[in-house]
């Protein structure tokens, strides 16, 4: 028995069709349940919440401390901090007062966190800072 391989090369985008002028949009080839966990953006509940975990343990203080302080319910603000919850304006200015920080101090601190996660994916600081590698990768 034989099989028949076609010698015809696939071609695969390297700019979605958008990019070009007159191209109708087209789907993502890989659906997102099948995307590589280490090219996805950071969610920012998750970052928000790894800030918030870190700072409550750098204070040596429970959970029920902090969420009493914030006036938020313990299970809530586990979910939070776990990146399960997406919280409010509100229940994060609580949880960053209740920690002994402003809004805009938790805020930043997760920006901070963002920066660095996000450079490390884009290939930022080798060679011009904030330079994103735009080549090109094929595969037999």
């Amino acid at each position: 028995m034989t099989s028949h391989v076609s010698n015809e090369a696939r071609i695969i985008a390297l700019r979605p069709q958008s990019a070009r002028p007159g191209a109708r949009p087209a789907a993502s080839p890989v659906p997102p349940e099948r995307r590589s966990p280490t090219a996805r953006e950071p969610l920012w509940r998750d970052l928000v919440g790894d800030v918030l975990r870190r700072e409550r343990l750098a204070q040596e203080r429970t959970l029920k401390e902090v969420a009493e302080a914030a006036r938020i319910s313990m299970p809530y603000l586990s979910e939070v901090e776990r990146g399960r919850k997406e919280a409010s304006s509100e229940v994060l200015a609580a949880a960053a007062g209740a920690l002994g920080l402003g809004l805009g101090d938790l805020l930043a601190r997760v920006q901070g966190e963002l920066v660095r996660l996000t450079s490390r994916h884009t290939g930022a600081g080798r060679g011009t800072p904030g330079a994103r590698y735009d080549g090109m990768c094929l595969a037999a």
